[in-house]
């Protein structure tokens, strides 16, 4: 079973292009963890959230590899004034046949 998570974010206008290469820069970090199976960036067709999924192996090689990704590239993930409203984050269990 793999775990997953979608997460959507919400800079403001003027910000999106700019979100969308940070969390370009988290997925670099990512794909380098040996327990990542794939990480996308997504932007709403209304460009109004940019939307990143991601899957793991397990809930545990997530947390290590978002632990890598605070060491490497803190800043790509801090919540700031550049967006408009909390993040939200949903973790997923696969229920694969």
């Amino acid at each position: 079973m793999s775990f997953g998570f979608v997460a959507y974010h919400y800079p403001k206008a003027e910000y999106v292009e700019e979100f969308v290469g940070r969390c370009h820069r988290v997925r670099e970090v990512l794909t380098r963890q040996p327990v990542f199976l794939r990480a996308e960036v997504w932007v709403t067709a209304e460009g109004d959230a940019v939307v990143t999924t991601g899957e793991f192996e397990s809930p545990q090689a997530f947390q290590g590899a978002f632990a890598a990704v605070a060491d490497e590239c803190a800043e790509a993930v801090v919540f700031d004034e550049r967006e408009v409203k909390p993040r939200q984050v949903h973790t997923l269990l696969s229920r694969q046949q």
